[in-house]
């Protein structure tokens, strides 16, 4: 059983900006790789299945995977990792690919995109992953092409997030068996999609307790927390909007790839990422403003400091006056020669602190 578990909350560095430089000057189609490898080797699985059968192997090169002829109806062919160019062009020769979409497959910075070759579509989409140590979302392309009898999909690593579809053609659950090539890619994506609400649960859980902490003390490192979050949620608007007009460009094909049965569960996806903009977007909101309470925290609490530190001022300036008064040099003064001037200047001042405090403390400056 292959098992693609990375699981969330592993500790990764963030992804490097793809150099695109290296590719100045080359022709189109020209296979260079773009963006860093996550995978150290590769691996390939192939799977077969039809009604009553599935055949499932693994494969170390894409070699071994192509040299099998086809048994079943249906074929699934997935890689994990960035295979070679010399590997690319042995997929593209045997399943007819233009080379356009070999090099948006080695390039894993592409945008979500739907482009049809007339005998296949290809459609890019995003896997994300949510760390709870760092409070970083991580990023995986995964390609997807769609035949009349195969689909085959690239992913940068071994995610697990495409166990479950596994585990249906094995068990043979639902219809996924009995419908052709176009229900598998409807899985596929359904299951890309159902991964951004656990992502976007894991940031709302995030947020809601980020909340409860902000209402309580506003501090620099909440603040610092927010802006992540933040750069964090935008990362996934920018994959979420493009692939919705993905999925809608799929329900409004010409029939060529998606049949009738399998539409309607397409509109379902359509629905879903739907669900799951409005999601982001409420997210968004709430962050948005609960970085207008912490500046509403901080100016609060800077002018509750200032009260404070006005309240202490006004309370000893009526000391510093009568010191001054009793200060100055003259040869005359009342109360100057009196055994007990010294006691009533003090009494004096102790007496209109006293006021002072009172006043201030009804007027509730002093909380």
């Amino acid at each position: 059983m292959i098992t693609d578990k990375a699981g969330p909350g592993k500790n990764r560095p963030r992804k490097s900006r793809a150099l695109r430089s290296k590719k100045i000057g080359l022709p189109p189609g020209a296979l260079v790789a773009v963006g860093d490898s996550k995978t150290e080797h590769l691996s390939i699985t192939l799977i077969e299945y039809g009604v009553d059968e599935i055949i499932e192997r693994r494969f170390d090169t894409i070699t071994e995977a192509l040299a099998l002829p086809s048994r079943l109806p249906t074929v699934w062919l997935n890689v994990y990792g960035r295979p070679s160019a010399e590997g690319m062009s042995e997929i593209g020769n045997r399943f007819g690919l233009h080379p356009l979409v070999l090099e948006d497959i080695l390039n894993t910075d592409q945008r979500p995109k739907v482009d049809d070759y007339g005998d296949y579509l290809y459609i890019v989409a995003r896997f994300f992953d949510y760390a709870h140590e760092t409070l970083t979302v991580s990023s995986d392309q995964v390609s997807i092409v769609l035949g009349k009898n195969f689909v085959i999909t690239f992913q940068e690593r071994q995610t697990g997030s495409f166990d479950p579809v596994r585990e249906r053609l094995r068990q043979n659950r639902g219809q996924i068996r009995r419908l052709i090539a176009d229900y598998l890619a409807y899985t596929l994506l359904d299951a890309l999609v159902d991964r951004y609400f656990l992502v976007l649960e894991q940031i709302s859980e995030r947020t809601e307790a980020l909340e409860d902490q902000l209402m309580q003390r506003a501090t620099p490192e909440v603040l610092q927390t927010l802006h992540q979050l933040k750069r964090e949620t935008l990362t996934l608007r920018r994959s979420v909007w493009p692939l919705r007009e993905v999925v809608a460009t799929l329900t409004r094909g010409d029939g060529r790839f998606f049949q009738a049965e399998t539409l309607p569960y397409l509109r379902d996806v359509y629905d879903h990422t739907v669900h799951v903009i409005e999601s982001l977007e409420a997210i968004r909101d709430l962050i948005a403003g609960m970085l207008d309470i912490y500046l509403s925290s901080i100016s609060n609490r800077v002018n509750q400091e200032v009260r404070l530190l006005t309240v202490i001022a006004l309370i000893f300036m009526p000391a510093t006056m009568i010191s001054g008064i009793f200060g100055m040099n003259f040869r005359t003064m009342p109360l100057l020669d009196n055994p007990l001037g010294f006691y009533f200047a003090l009494g004096m001042i102790a007496a209109i602190a006293s006021v002072f405090s009172i006043a201030f403390w009804r007027r509730r400056w002093l909380d």
